[in-house]
């Protein structure tokens, strides 16, 4: 390991790459990192006599993923809401629970987050982090993503108060000052909802982020929360650029639809959320129609797991139900997938990157930032045959695959385990904020919040009830 921290060149040799540069894949080919950037990549390369060599042989080399949605500082209520809906949700960290979060466990939630996104070869997270009660909380968020060695967007939000008013307060405006310093591994966003009231209460909060130079994030098309009157408000004052994220968009019209492609926007879609909480349908059956840029996000470890493997496999599983649904009720059959696998392994990876406005994240090719996963198993019966790479990354990896992540040319995951992580410590400190918490709560409030009332359920009448036959198959049980 210490090989890798005295800044020695890497290169990965033999893999098969995926540049992400369109559908190419390059067979048995290196690749080569020098300082924080991709150097070359070809076949046999020449690389410096004092580069680290990583055997890259029967694994796929590709960008590091790219979440354009996460609320990290929830990641220490992992599981939690696993049977919640998107109502409980609200409830929960809005209403009742959410203030009891102090800044230290904003902290321990934001660095496990972090530490998790690695392990899962997610090299760059946008924090949305909308439970920063105070700027204590904020200096612990920003605290925590840079304790840990991946490449963090700090996305600031209070769902606690209006965004009018803490973006308009002196300590907002101080801690823009001290934290948001152009650092390369920490950007900036501002996060923030438009919940579509006429008077357009969100305006200010939009002026500070164009006065401010920075983009705006925020969650559209939520059903019973946000909607195409948000869109249409944003639009008509000029606040939609083609630095915005929509969140979700699951729930909107065509005309907002129309409104985020022709201002060149981009859709950040958390398939396991919105198709599990109800935001909507998973939107990307209708924004594909639309030409509209899409990334992937997970959204909040409260419910769903924190990698990018699920949201590939369920974005397409979402996308290919919805095409076949919509086909059946017409009388047709689909014959041809319309989403490929390639598509969400780029939403995954340079659709992420173009959301940021980082051209230089997101493949890999000589020049780029140096962010890179290896995926390979040899333990694994799953590693082989590798036919289709892209198939392979979309359907049938998963966490336990990442052997290698590079984040700006630094190895942070070496032979499946993390390099330069103090997992130990990141355990005490979330064992600290579940006790808090559940200390604060009291047990009772604790286990109703984690297991909500069951609906009750009608079970219908069935009229082949009325004979005692059962066929030969039921017989042999």
């Amino acid at each position: 390991m210490n090989d890798f921290d005295s800044g020695r060149p890497v290169v990965l040799r033999g893999g098969t790459v995926l540049p992400m540069d369109g559908h190419r894949v390059l067979p048995r080919t290196d690749v080569l990192v020098t300082g924080d950037r991709i150097a070359a990549v070809g076949q046999d390369l020449q690389a410096p006599q004092d580069a680290v060599e990583i055997d890259a042989s029967d694994g796929i080399v590709m960008p590091g993923m790219i979440d354009t949605h996460r609320h990290m500082w929830q990641t220490a209520m992992r599981g939690y809401g696993a049977d919640w809906t998107l109502t409980q949700y609200f409830v929960w960290f809005y209403l009742e629970h959410g203030r009891l979060f102090r800044p230290e466990d904003v902290h321990a939630g934001n660095t496990l987050a972090a530490i998790e996104a690695l392990d899962a070869g997610v090299t760059t997270v946008v924090d949305w982090s909308h439970g920063l009660q105070t700027v204590d909380h904020a200096d612990a968020a920003a605290d925590a993503l840079q304790s840990v060695p991946g490449r963090y967007v700090l996305a600031y939000g209070n769902i606690q108060q209006p965004p009018a008013e803490w973006t308009a307060t002196p300590e907002f405006r101080d801690f823009v000052a001290r934290r948001v310093t152009g650092d390369d591994l920490l950007g900036f966003q501002l996060a923030f909802d438009v919940l579509g009231d006429p008077s357009f209460p969100e305006k200010p909060a939009f002026e500070v982020a164009r006065e401010l130079g920075v983009p705006v994030t925020t969650h559209t098309g939520v059903w019973g929360a946000t909607s195409d009157d948000g869109i249409k408000l944003m639009h008509e004052h000029g606040f939609m650029t083609p630095e915005t994220i929509y969140v979700h968009a699951a729930s909107l019209s065509a005309d907002s639809y129309h409104r985020i492609a022709a201002t060149g926007g981009s859709i950040s879609v958390s398939t396991e959320s919105e198709q599990s909480a109800g935001q909507g349908y998973p939107p990307t059956w209708a924004v594909r129609a639309h030409g509209i840029p899409v990334s992937l996000s997970m959204d909040t470890s409260v419910w769903w797991s924190g990698d990018l493997f699920s949201a590939m496999r369920t974005t397409l599983g979402a996308d290919r139900s919805r095409e076949h649904l919509e086909a059946h009720a017409k009388g047709e059959t689909v014959t041809h997938c319309g989403l490929r696998a390639d598509e969400v392994v780029a939403w995954a990876t340079r659709g992420g990157a173009r959301a940021l406005g980082r051209d230089d994240l997101g493949t890999v090719e000589p020049g780029k930032k140096a962010d890179l996963v290896l995926i390979k198993n040899d333990a694994s019966p799953v590693s082989f045959p590798l036919l289709n790479p892209f198939g392979h990354v979309a359907f049938q990896a998963q966490r336990g695959d990442v052997h290698t992540v590079l984040v700006d040319g630094r190895v942070v995951k070496h032979e499946h385990r993390l390099v330069g992580v103090d997992l130990a410590a990141a355990r005490r400190q979330v064992e600290r904020t579940v006790e808090h918490l559940r200390s604060e709560m009291g047990d009772e409030a604790w286990e109703k919040g984690m297991n909500p009332e069951i609906p009750a359920t009608k079970i219908l009448d069935n009229p082949y009830t009325y004979t005692d036959y059962r066929s030969d198959s039921t017989h042999r049980l």
